[in-house]
């Protein structure tokens, strides 16, 4: 048998991944025999394909949209993350078994804390726009560390219900996507979070104003492409702290990494130059 491992990024589409980069980067790194490639699978081919995968040889592979939610069926064991989250992005496969994580979890706090040192949950109310699955990791992520007051701010107010259904938190509040909602979904606020796809690479951009956050405040925006987002340009003008979407990426993706090629990497500038390159 083949010492090469195989891992892998799904989705559908999928051709705007850089994990494979990513991972990529770090196999050549430390020198080990295996490759990370981009599976575009239909969400409806899931459920016959993710069986397949072992038995070509994939250690485990990771899910991105529109997989994160539909994979749960799919999967024989899922640890607490991503029971909570109700999402899974990252799958391993060992003795004939499918086991699933939620490492946006860790991603999200890991470069929140990093990106800002000294970062305390308890500043002030948090704000995140969206309720599709990085919403879920992010409202536990905050919920897990201490966060007291979290609005959620989404244009479905179906979907945003029931996300708060699903956490079912004290604290945890819905606000209306329009402009008035919005507004008051930000007074005081200490943290805002772009959850969206609003601000990426064609799509529409961001509407709301950032008048109402309390002085210091910190926006994060998932969004990666591009780097600095309409939404993180608005508040570097006002004097606000911004985080950036790359890192959520790269560090989500440290313990995928150790999960299928069995190294822990390490994040750096090189990392990060090697997958904006």
């Amino acid at each position: 048998m083949s010492d090469l491992k195989l891992a892998a990024v799904i989705g559908w589409p999928i051709h705007h991944s850089r994990s494979p980069k990513l991972h990529g980067h770090w196999l050549k790194q430390y020198g080990i025999s295996g490759t990370y490639i981009a599976l575009p699978i239909r969400p409806d081919d899931l459920a016959d394909c993710l069986p397949r995968l072992p038995k070509m040889g994939f250690t485990g592979c990771n899910l991105t949209i529109p997989h994160k939610e539909i994979v749960l069926p799919l999967v024989d064991e899922i640890d607490a993350a991503a029971r909570a989250v109700g999402a899974v992005n990252t799958v391993t496969f060992r003795d004939g078994r499918i086991f699933g994580t939620n490492t946006d979890v860790y991603g999200f706090m890991e470069y929140l804390r990093a990106s800002v040192p000294g970062f305390r949950t308890d500043a002030g109310p948090a704000v995140v726009l969206g309720a599709g699955g990085a919403s879920r990791a992010v409202l536990y992520g905050l919920a897990e560390a201490g966060a007291r007051e979290i609005r959620v701010v989404n244009r479905s107010k179906a979907r945003a219900e029931a996300l708060i259904q699903h956490f079912a938190r004290p604290g945890l509040t819905l606000h209306a996507v329009d402009e008035a909602g919005a507004v008051e979904a930000l007074a005081g606020a200490a943290l805002l979070v772009n959850a969206t796809s609003l601000g990426m690479t064609g799509q529409p951009d961001h509407t709301i104003t950032l008048d109402g956050l309390a002085a210091g405040a910190i926006v994060y925006d998932l969004v990666y492409s591009p780097l600095e987002t309409s939404l993180l340009r608005q508040a570097k003008a006002r004097g606000l702290r911004t985080v950036d979407g790359l890192g959520m990426l790269l560090y989500q993706a440290k313990p995928a990494f150790e999960r299928f090629f069995g190294v822990t990497p390490e994040i750096d500038d090189a990392l990060r130059a090697a997958v904006l390159a």
